[in-house]
């Protein structure tokens, strides 16, 4: 029960996470800054000046705002280029952390037997992280360009803009979908981490370490396994201990059997 809830929290955390930052490719006021002003004012402005991904615009005094798209691909600044492509593969390859993640969710009756379903999680989770990773290469780098025009020696005709709220709106959005890929590897890190098996000697008795949680205690014994796991850097003495000990205790197990 406390992994479906687990899981289904951090469902709703990286899904909202996905579309804050598919909602901010489609927003406007990425930069944003205003000039003019009467007697000195700093509230009633001239004229608003403002981008996207997609174009950049004007706004006056009255209300009325002129944009103009930008052209092709092939003329666009850099930056815009490289932020576009980095959200959309941002996009994509959460798109398909959110469908693997749904499947293998412990509260959905699909995605097969429970092992596979949790490999299925824990590839989602993978993809949550490197989606986010994308999505937030795009975003710094979108305010690295802002930040070093802002921070620039000033330059006669050069605006400096702000940072709108798609921006920060897009960083949210970045660091929900990494803590629900964080809450879905916590449920399922078992699929990863196994303990494993073999035989020690301790002051002259044997035991085996168990395979998984409840696991026999001679479960999967083979002697033959068993030498080559000794002759890489056991003794002679210890091995020929082990092959006089454990056969005996195996084979008192099977008569009760």
């Amino acid at each position: 029960m406390k992994k479906r809830l687990i899981q289904i929290f951090g469902f709703l955390i990286s899904s909202m996470g996905w579309l804050f930052v598919l909602c901010t490719m489609a927003m406007d006021y990425w930069r944003i800054t205003q000039i003019g002003g009467q007697g000195g004012s700093f509230i009633i402005k001239v004229a608003w000046y403002w981008s996207n991904l997609w174009k950049d615009c004007s706004t006056d005094s009255t209300a009325v705002t002129n944009c103009r798209d930008y052209p092709v691909l092939w003329s666009v600044s850099y930056y815009v280029q490289a932020v576009r492509g980095l959200l959309m593969c941002g996009l994509t390859i959460g798109f398909f952390a959110v469908v693997c993640c749904f499947i293998g969710m412990d509260c959905t009756y699909i995605g097969g037997a429970e092992q596979t379903k949790d490999k299925l999680v824990f590839s989602g989770a993978v993809f949550h992280f490197v989606g986010g990773v994308s999505n937030l290469a795009a975003y710094c780098l979108y305010i690295n360009r802002i930040a070093k025009v802002a921070f620039a020696p000033t330059v006669p005709g050069v605006l400096k803009y702000d940072l709108g709220p798609p921006i920060f709106l897009g960083l949210v959005g970045c660091f929900l979908i990494f803590f629900g890929a964080i809450l879905y590897a916590v449920t399922v890190f078992r699929v990863v981490y196994r303990r494993r098996s073999g035989v020690q000697t301790i002051a002259g008795g044997t035991y085996m370490i168990p395979l998984a949680r409840g696991g026999s205690m001679y479960a999967g014994y083979n002697p033959s396994r068993m030498y080559e796991y000794y002759s890489s850097g056991r003794t002679t003495s210890q091995i020929s201990r082990l092959s006089g000990t454990i056969p005996t205790k195996v084979s008192e197990r099977d008569a009760f059997v």
